[in-house]
């Protein structure tokens, strides 16, 4: 069997990369393929298809996505927790520059939006799939809160409201760039699932 002649975690970072940048519709291949340093072919051979492509790099970004979610979740008080969550989220979606917004909502903008270029069904899934993950992350945390009595309310009703949130500082991190009224928000949601912090 022939070795490949590119590191393929080297392509899926940079794929991704221009994906985050601008979107499945507007990477191709062969700027992919170049800025990688590989043959466009090679891409094809090892892949299939952009959006193959693009589905691959997504799960390597989703692992290390979750990964940082759960640390952010795993200490502290259910405050601090909730906090460092909402941190990290913001933080994500600020991050490059010019800011790369949220990989997740960008590509459900995408699905089916044009005839052969729009992402499809597998796309959706794999976006669906890290949504329900971090709603099972915050409601464990949420849970775990509960349980020591920082927290009276349900905690799967609280996860999705949570999570529902972080979809719309994902579209306001577009419209205004302003990282500054993406956690005030943070905050007053914290304040609206736990209650104000006292002192």
């Amino acid at each position: 069997m022939r070795p490949r002649e590119f590191d393929h975690d080297d392509v899926l970072r940079i794929a991704f990369d221009q994906f985050w940048r601008k979107g499945v519709r507007g990477t191709s291949l062969s700027d992919i393929a170049r800025d990688a340093g590989v043959q466009r072919g090679s891409l094809y051979n090892a892949f299939g298809s952009k959006e193959a492509l693009f589905l691959s790099a997504y799960e390597c970004y989703a692992r290390d996505y979750l990964a940082s979610i759960e640390r952010a979740l795993s200490s502290g008080s259910l405050r601090a927790r909730l906090t460092a969550f909402f941190d990290v989220t913001i933080k994500n979606m600020c991050a490059g520059s010019p800011p790369r917004g949220c990989p997740t909502t960008r590509g459900l903008m995408e699905l089916g939006s044009a005839e052969g270029e729009g992402l499809d069904e597998d796309a959706r899934q794999a976006f669906a799939a890290l949504m329900s993950r971090i709603s099972a992350l915050l409601q464990s945390a949420l849970s775990e809160g509960a349980a020591r009595g920082e927290f009276n309310g349900v905690p799967e009703t609280a996860a999705l409201h949570i999570a529902t949130v972080t979809r719309g500082l994902a579209v306001l991190e577009r419209a205004f760039g302003d990282g500054a009224k993406l956690r005030r928000i943070a905050a007053h949601t914290v304040d609206l699932i736990l209650g104000e912090a006292r002192g």
